[in-house]
């Protein structure tokens, strides 16, 4: 198996990047002489000419022009690594992997991840929506940077994975306008036998629901339950029952979707956690979302 050799292929970049041998040579502080062998050497296990000389210096030549996109790479991303390890800010876009549980509201993700686009450093991201289980295998397989969830990761499995409470958010009860002023005479008495959307029942929200319409002494009708809390939104716009909402997002989901609320469903709360691979958090954009997230949800 052949292998690079990096040494050669930084002489040749920056020869490249600088023009000619002359400059190169004192940039990099050697001769020409061990700049020109460098580069031989290159061209050799390649098999490819790399340079030419022209009226105005050396050119690079078509295949040289190939190598010298992937040696621009891979130096800027031995850059990234060198400034990601020393918590030092980088040219090239910061990347990051998020994982989005799909029972967060989508209001809610919007509001934890919009400090990564706050940064200085440009931001690079890409998002997951998948169920929990899927997203902390990937979690701990390094291919995701930190999960978003309105849970903690389960006690009992076998992945390493770290949870960090970023904070909680009241929760009431909307409904579409004219079921909400019905519903709000009488609240929570009022619920009992009315049309209610609620979240899947493997969720810790739907279990705190059910635990507080059971000291309530009510018994709302169930018409749907939901993994996906936007399309449960829409269906009570539509006016097809009450649901509940996270506090935090309380008045720009009401906006967007012409809702009223009915009253709150004291003492449920709603956890936000960040799970991540790791103990301590480094990654700039991890750190921006769980500071920024923790005085949302104080």
């Amino acid at each position: 198996m052949e292998l690079l050799n990096f040494h050669h292929l930084r002489y040749f970049w920056v020869a490249a990047k600088e023009g000619g041998l002359t400059r190169a040579a004192a940039k990099l502080h050697v001769s020409q002489p061990s700049i020109c062998t460098q580069i031989h050497a290159l061209e050799n296990v390649l098999g490819e000419k790399l340079l030419r000389r022209s009226g105005q210096g050396l050119v690079l030549t078509e295949a040289g022009q190939r190598v010298f996109g992937f040696a621009e790479d891979i130096f800027a991303l031995g850059e990234d690594l060198l400034s990601t390890m020393k918590q030092r800010p980088s040219r090239r876009p910061l990347r990051i992997h998020i994982g989005l549980a799909n029972s967060l509201p989508k209001r809610m993700s919007f509001e934890l991840i919009k400090p990564v686009f706050q940064l200085p450093q440009p931001v690079q991201a890409s998002f997951h929506e998948w169920p929990v289980a899927d997203l902390l295998a990937h979690l701990a397989a390094h291919r995701i940077d930190i999960v978003l969830a309105d849970a903690p990761a389960p006690a009992a499995s076998n992945l390493k994975v770290f949870n960090h409470l970023l904070g909680e958010s009241g929760i009431s009860l909307c409904a579409a306008p004219v079921l909400a002023t019905r519903l709000r005479r009488r609240f929570p008495d009022s619920l009992n036998d009315t049309p209610a959307l609620l979240p899947a029942p493997d969720t810790p929200l739907r279990r705190s629901l059910e635990s507080w319409f059971r000291d309530q002494a009510i018994q709302p009708r169930l018409v749907a339950e939901f993994d996906d809390p936007a399309l449960m939104q829409v269906l009570a716009a539509e006016g097809l029952g009450f649901f509940p909402l996270p506090e935090v997002v309380l008045k720009e989901t009401l906006a967007r979707y012409g809702l009223r609320r009915i009253g709150r469903a004291e003492p449920c709360r709603q956890q936000y956690y960040a799970i991540c691979a790791e103990r301590r958090l480094v990654h700039p954009a991890v750190v921006a979302i769980t500071s920024q997230a923790q005085a949302l949800l104080r």
